[in-house]
């Protein structure tokens, strides 16, 4: 099963849209990863991209909300609180159980789903209310 971008999911906001698709890029590494039998090395460096990089991404993203008074900023904010929470969840479960496979597949399913519905759902209408 190969994840990737799909211009589907193209927002219009460019630094959004770079932002998303490296994100997917990263995701598409652990699948590779898995692949070749090396997924539990490739999750714990997703989770060091993403503890950085989800914190960058999701401020660009409330910053833009903020600049121009987007009316569901507190909803957006909260539901990127709650993929934070969930990747703490996944970190924790690695650093008690390390790397198995169903923690590998549980987080590419997760983070892909995730983003693409909040993608689909959320920030498509931040980029409409911002055009």
């Amino acid at each position: 099963m190969a994840i990737g971008w799909r211009d589907d999911l193209l927002t219009g906001v460019v630094e959004v849209d770079d932002q998303h698709k490296e994100l997917f890029r990263r995701f598409g590494e652990l699948l590779t990863a898995c692949n070749q039998g090396k997924g539990g090395e490739e999750v714990l460096r997703l989770f060091n991209f993403l503890d950085d990089y989800v914190v960058k991404h999701f401020a660009a993203e409330e910053r833009i909300m903020r600049q121009h008074g987007y009316p569901d900023y507190l909803e957006h904010k909260q539901q990127h609180q709650g993929f934070t929470r969930r990747l703490e969840e996944l970190k924790r479960q690695f650093r008690d159980e390390g790397a198995g496979l169903s923690l590998v597949i549980t987080t590419n399913h997760v983070m892909i789903e995730w983003l693409s519905r909040h993608i689909e759902k959320m920030d498509k209408e931040i980029a409409k209310y911002v055009k």
